[in-house]
């Protein structure tokens, strides 16, 4: 069976990605929004008028579609009728819904641990390590390469992680030993984390089964993510008062803002603060005596 054609319209939103260097994921998601919003249409998207677009938004927050879809939404469409169809003006009243900001769930060092021994094999064991010990994101994590393993100046080199920027995580002498101990066993000679085909990296999918599995194994009751492991190495180095900035830098944040979020789970640090409370005159004993009845 041939493949279905791409129409032109397609083709040339594709081109513009690409000349713009776009990531694959960010290709592929720009492509899924506007065919949700032509589903919505039934007819070509250029098309479509502002009214359009405003009805699409309304039926999204009608139906509950969540902020992030949203706003995925309004950046693609925006692309689409800005830079592919040159109709700035039809997508100008787009709106980005603003997004409620939830504190993030934090594992504690000994969760951590029953976590990483719950791992099934030395292959997860070193992968799920990877992920806490230098703070990287699961697309980090599956991306890896043997040659991206700098031992000698103990460095994991991450290339082009979230915004398509290279970057240095930290190679801790732990994580260290658990790589050497998988590169002895399977000898991966491209991906560090090969999948079922070994020509091929570990997907995000299966690292995601993986991570489920053995909290659930280590009977962690709280709800754990690929990217737990990655808010828990930031809030321990946090807690361990390691400058914001440093944790900026091993994280690949652009903004500090983004990195201060740990503070409100950085729970040693809440503990260590004094409440003004405390500073005054004590307020229990020393009361004058209640006039007899």
């Amino acid at each position: 069976m041939s493949e279905k054609p791409i129409s032109p319209l397609r083709q040339r939103m594709i081109e513009d990605m690409s000349v713009r260097n776009f990531g694959e994921k960010t290709r592929n998601d720009y492509i899924r929004h506007v065919k949700t919003f032509t589903a919505f249409l039934g007819r070509s998207p250029d098309t479509a008028t502002a009214e359009d677009l405003r009805r699409f938004q309304l039926h999204q927050t009608q139906t509950g579609v969540r902020p992030p879809t949203i706003n995925g939404s309004v950046a693609a469409l925006r692309f689409f009728f800005t830079v592919t169809l040159g109709r700035a003006n039809v997508a100008r009243h787009l709106t980005f819904v603003r997004e409620p900001r939830k504190v993030p769930v934090v594992l504690s060092l000994d969760e951590i641990a029953r976590l990483l021994e719950a791992a099934p094999g030395p292959k997860y064991k070193a992968a799920l390590s990877a992920a806490y010990g230098a703070g990287l994101r699961v697309s980090e994590v599956v991306s890896l390469k043997v040659s991206d393993i700098d031992s000698k100046r103990m460095l994991l080199k991450i290339e082009q992680g979230k915004g398509q920027k290279d970057r240095f995580a930290m190679l801790s002498p732990v994580l260290l030993d658990l790589l050497r101990d998988w590169y002895r066993i399977a000898r991966p000679t491209v991906w560090l984390f090969p999948g079922r085909d070994r020509l091929l990296p570990l997907t995000t999918r299966q690292f995601n089964r993986v991570v489920h599995a053995a909290a659930e194994m280590a009977e962690i009751k709280k709800r754990v993510t690929p990217h737990t492991l990655r808010h828990s190495f930031a809030t321990h180095l946090l807690e361990e008062k390691t400058d914001i900035r440093l944790i900026q830098v091993l994280l690949g944040h652009a903004k500090v803002d983004t990195t201060a979020l740990y503070a409100h789970v950085a729970t040693n640090i809440i503990r260590a603060v004094m409440s003004p409370l405390d500073r005054l005159t004590p307020l229990t004993g020393n009361r004058p005596e209640p006039p007899p009845a």
